[in-house]
């Protein structure tokens, strides 16, 4: 991986790859966004910051709505230890993420398309494929459930109206890629701003909160805590988001030399990093909310969007409460669209070397989203959409293994990543995250299959 214009560059074989980089991830914005060298350190940290916030926007989706409400209403602040190690495991991923992008020039879909041979790629794609699906069934049924709390719309015309948010990907791409960035950094505040609302008014007792944060073996051992948790992991590490990253680094225009490309990883790092300490502050305040509010009052099923939006302002006392979670919901629907739509778009080509137009991505993967989701709905009505949410979570859980393991083989090749590969202590700390995720897992499917059983 040497930069010496004198020297050769090294073929694909030599660098690990088992075919040479063909395109560019996100071709009509790769690189689009200069970076001048002459910048001041604050200058260029905000040149290279937002797509850590695109990535975030998955940290903070309506599943994790759903799967938060829950553990905070059933088991109060236990469950924070979960969120906090799950974000954690997700500032380390996203960071080797930016890495692979930033290095290699692929993104992690291409990077298995060029290393794996075409069965093991294709059965990878398909698996991703399911995951990116479960996290649009999620941000289909959280903007309808919002639509329907704010304007009283039903939650099938919900649902289907969804669809419509292709515009708006239509627009702001024929607009740039700055102005996404722009409207998800904005939508990401206005959460915030609501959550930091909702926690004034709950009034959570502030010891009981920083002892949520301590693990506990009790998790593992309380099978339906193990299940919450299981989905909180799976609503917080996204598998599609470790795509999305590792190709949305590159729309910016560094220096393509070993200096320019580790001062890349630097302020992409502290972008991701910032940007997910936003996503731990959103989960962790959702989880209080529903801990101080219901679970302290004896209130320990309230596992339902719907449910929390109708107790929020009477238990509180607060009128508004109720109004400015649906506000917060309805922003994390529609942000979490916008970065599903890109992930799709990598994932797709990426690994088929198919390339559609966005919008026609988006439509595709929107109706395969909605149909479950208004049968559910014309089915089983708001309780069958909250089941659906949660399950959801854990089809994301099960499938991450599959793209974290990926991503840590290529960065800790030195083949692949040159001077850039995983020191050993990250690679000991990226494996025991890749270990923790597929214990829980399998501990999970474990209990699921012994269930069954004795039924």
């Amino acid at each position: 991986m040497s930069n010496d214009p004198a020297r050769p560059l090294p073929s694909a074989n030599e660098q690990g790859w088992k075919q040479p980089a063909d395109q560019a991830s996100l071709a009509e914005v790769n690189r689009s966004i200069a970076v001048p060298r002459t910048l001041g350190f604050w200058r260029k940290l905000l040149a290279f910051s937002g797509p850590g916030y695109l990535v975030a926007v998955g940290y903070m989706d309506p599943g994790n709505w759903a799967t938060d409400l829950a553990g905070g209403s059933a088991f109060g602040y236990t469950l924070l230890s979960v969120i906090l190690m799950s974000n954690l495991m997700a500032i380390l991923l996203q960071s080797l993420c930016a890495k692979l992008g930033i290095v290699t020039g692929r993104d992690l879909a291409q990077a298995c398309r060029d290393h794996y041979s075409k069965p093991v790629a294709m059965a990878l794609w398909v698996l991703c494929e399911l995951a990116i699906c479960a996290c649009d069934l999620a941000e289909v049924i959280g903007s309808a459930i919002a639509l329907n709390l704010l304007f009283g719309l039903p939650l099938v015309w919900g649902v289907c109206l969804t669809a419509l948010d292709v515009l708006v990907i239509m627009y702001l791409a024929n607009k740039g890629f700055r102005y996404i960035e722009a409207l998800v950094i904005s939508l990401i505040l206005l959460i915030g701003v609501c959550f930091l609302f909702e926690i004034i008014v709950s009034r959570p007792e502030l010891g009981a909160v920083l002892g949520g944060f301590m693990p506990k073996l009790e998790i593992i051992r309380n099978p339906e805590m193990l299940f919450v948790a299981i989905g909180i992991l799976g609503a917080t590490v996204m598998p599609h988001n470790l795509y999305l990253h590792s190709s949305i680094v590159q729309t910016r225009k560094y220096e393509q030399t070993l200096a320019g490309k580790r001062e890349a990883i630097k302020f992409a790092t502290i972008d991701s990093t910032v940007a997910l300490m936003f996503a731990l502050f959103i989960n962790a305040a959702i989880l209080i909310v529903a801990a101080a509010t219901f679970h302290t009052r004896g209130q320990y099923d309230v596992a339902e969007i719907q449910d929390a939006y109708k107790l929020l302002s009477p238990t509180l006392g607060v009128t508004g409460a109720s109004v400015v979670f649906a506000v917060a919901l309805l922003a994390s629907g529609q942000n979490s669209t916008l970065t599903g739509t890109l992930a799709g778009q990598i994932v797709m080509e990426g690994f088929l070397r198919i390339r559609l137009r966005p919008w026609l991505r988006r439509l595709i993967t929107r109706l395969i989203a909605i149909i479950p989701a208004v049968i559910v709905t014309v089915l089983y009505g708001e309780s069958g959409t909250a089941k659906l949410l949660i399950v959801s979570q854990i089809i994301l859980s099960l499938q991450l293994s599959f793209a974290v393991i990926p991503l840590i083989l290529f960065t800790g090749d030195r083949r692949k990543m040159g001077e850039f590969v995983n020191p050993g202590w990250i690679k000991i700390l990226a494996w025991t995250t890749a270990t923790i995720i597929v214990l829980l897992n399998a501990k999970f499917l474990w209990d699921f299959a012994s269930n069954l059983w004795s039924k």
